[in-house]
């Protein structure tokens, strides 16, 4: 079976000509830094352009689609749910660690994503019932969720989206540390989910974060054999979108680390 369904090709190569101008735009960011205004307008701007070229890529591949931000889906037809840079904080400092994010569903479910980091030329991308993958230039790497059963060895990937000021962040952070010192903030949930995926952390935690920032990543760990859950100790499938949106508080992780996450939901 290939890795690569004719849906999830196409979807990859929109994905990665809609940001063929993040290479010259993130190389430029350095520059730019020293200017507030010069920096700030040229930020915006490429954040623009490469939403309206991932429309525009998009919308060749399927023109029945629509496009959803942190609203639920239609429950007939197709959509697409995307963030053009998942990590914009870093991405404004020459931090490369931000992703443009792609999840494609049908019928009010998650068929396939694709989480494309340009600046480290990373890409992650899923198909429901076929798996997990980060690409190679030969082949494929599967993906595969770590087998971490040590709650005090788990390495704890957390996203806070908090917008509601720095009181309820702190407190998120204040009761994380509490738990484990293994805790890294990485600044993009996307990428942070990619990471369980491939073993190399072992749960993600996000807080508050948007609907369009998450759903690529869930799908990737899902099919990578983690388990999604809300911090009710719920655990529920990325396709069961109306749950998603319930709960904007979830962690990804495999079911040896339940006790951790169950700690971490107070």
């Amino acid at each position: 079976m290939s890795y690569l369904s004719p849906t999830l090709t196409l979807l990859v190569g929109a994905v990665k000509k809609a940001t063929a101008s993040l290479d010259r735009d993130f190389n430029e960011i350095e520059k730019l830094q020293s200017s507030v205004r010069g920096y700030q307008g040229f930020v915006s701007r490429s954040f623009d352009r490469i939403a309206q070229s991932l429309r525009n890529e998009l919308a060749r591949l399927r023109p029945d689609a629509v496009f959803v931000d942190d609203r639920l889906p239609p429950a007939k037809g197709c959509c697409f749910l995307v963030n053009p840079v998942d990590g914009l904080g870093n991405f404004v400092r020459g931090i490369p660690f931000f992703a443009t994010t792609v999840a494609y569903c049908e019928n009010g479910e998650v068929k396939a994503a694709v989480v494309y980091n340009r600046a480290s030329d990373e890409l992650y991308f899923a198909e429901k019932g076929n798996g997990a993958y980060k690409e190679g230039f030969r082949s494929h790497e599967r993906l595969r969720i770590s087998s971490v059963k040590d709650d005090s060895a788990a390495v704890i990937a957390a996203s806070i989206g908090f917008q509601h000021g720095s009181a309820e962040y702190t407190a998120a952070c204040r009761d994380i540390f509490a738990e484990t010192e293994n805790v890294r903030l990485l600044g993009s949930v996307s990428l942070s989910m990619a990471l369980v995926a491939a073993g190399k952390a072992d749960v993600c935690l996000s807080l508050g974060n948007k609907l369009n920032s998450v759903m690529a990543g869930l799908l990737l760990v899902r099919e990578a054999g983690g388990y999604i859950y809300n911090l009710k100790r719920e655990e529920f499938a990325p396709e069961k979108i109306e749950q998603v949106m319930a709960s904007d508080e979830l962690a990804a992780a495999n079911t040896s680390l339940e006790s951790l996450i169950v700690r971490l939901a107070g």
